[in-house]
């Protein structure tokens, strides 16, 4: 190609580049006529006129995302605020009738719309109270026998779930922390109940974190089966008060309201001693929702004669019931009293187990 031919191409694609400047500046300065035009129309105090959408107008209908995003925060802004008015609005009406004024309505959660279970435990039931007097753990209850728990792990356990299981005996008094070391839990079961322990219990784990809980009662079970969530040790827990003393805690458990969930609490009630030291002031709570059991630890600090402090100690962790087992552990010829099955026994929300 030659040199003239080469010059002649540069000059116009200037040209043309100048020709686009030019009528970006144009398009600008008509733009900011019509803004100063629509400024100059409003009169003092008058709001600025807003954009009127159509009728039906639907925000997925804008194609920008950024606007759609700005436009949809904005209805759900002014949504908040009507709410927030009908809220005011309702309250000084209330204020206003005083004692006349109508029950506020009660929300409706997936706690209080629960279908009904016919397992569901009445204190006052003679046929409950016998079976309770009768059952594995009535030797627990009756003060014929102290707890003493064994703490082990699945084969070659990891950091955390070490200090998970360490943490453990810190909470439960008398138990004490040995490892497996590749014995099958047939042969610990034995040599458990020769040296009078009262409770395995054997913290399983995958990739390095703790996933299993199972929980063997002695000498005659019953064994149960816990998927194990949400482990939060002591160093990761924020604001969380000094190591828990050698004290007795109390023991609250709440919810478990099914035949199921009776024999479930029971199981836990005897991991601790009976009477417990309230000089510790030291509580584990065992706290069921929805089929999910939520363990914390804690320390409440009387602040003056009406008001508690509590102070969370840790660890915390869920637990979901996963089979309920009679007897000791026996993975091959148990017999199991309660198995969760998923997608049979989850068709429902609102039904629950325990």
């Amino acid at each position: 190609m030659d040199t003239e031919t080469q010059h002649e191409i540069q000059d116009k694609s200037k040209k043309q580049k100048k020709k686009m400047k030019s009528q970006k500046k144009r398009e600008k300065l008509k733009k900011d006529a019509v803004e100063k035009d629509a400024v100059e129309e409003c009169k003092e105090g008058d709001k600025p006129p807003e954009i009127a959408f159509p009728p039906t107008f639907s925000v997925s209908e804008i194609k920008n995302k950024q606007r759609r995003h700005f436009m949809f925060m904005k209805y759900k802004q002014e949504k908040r605020k009507e709410k927030l008015q009908l809220k005011k609005k309702k309250k000084k009406e209330r204020e206003a009738l005083g004692d006349a004024a109508p029950p506020k309505p009660v929300p409706k959660t997936i706690e209080n719309q629960r279908i009904y279970d016919e397992t569901t435990v009445d204190p006052e039931d003679e046929e409950v109270a016998f079976d309770e007097g009768t059952d594995e753990f009535s030797a627990y209850f009756n003060k014929l026998t102290n707890p003493k728990v064994l703490i082990t792990t699945s084969d070659r356990p990891r950091g955390r779930t070490v200090r998970f299981c360490e943490q453990l005996a810190t909470v439960i008094p008398h138990a004490h922390v040995y490892y497996r070391r590749g014995l099958a839990l047939k042969r610990v079961i034995p040599q458990c109940v020769a040296r009078d322990f009262t409770y395995l219990m054997v913290v399983n784990e995958d990739r390095k974190v703790p996933n299993g809980l199972v929980l063997c009662h002695l000498p005659d079970g019953p064994t149960a089966h816990f998927k194990v969530s949400s482990v939060r040790l002591r160093k990761e827990m924020k604001r969380r008060g000094k190591e828990p003393t050698e004290h007795h805690p109390e023991v609250i458990l709440n919810n478990f309201t099914t035949r199921l969930g009776h024999s479930i609490g029971r199981l836990f009630a005897a991991l601790f001693p009976h009477d417990p030291q309230f000089v510790g002031r030291q509580v584990a709570t065992f706290h069921n929702q929805r089929d999910f059991i939520f363990f914390r630890f804690h320390r409440y600090i009387f602040k003056n004669e009406k008001r508690v402090g509590i102070q969370e100690l840790g660890p915390r962790f869920t637990l979901k019931l996963r089979s309920l087992q009679k007897g000791t552990f026996d993975s091959k010829f148990g017999e199991y009293e309660w198995v969760h099955k998923r997608h049979e026994m989850d068709s429902s929300r609102r039904k629950f187990h325990l």
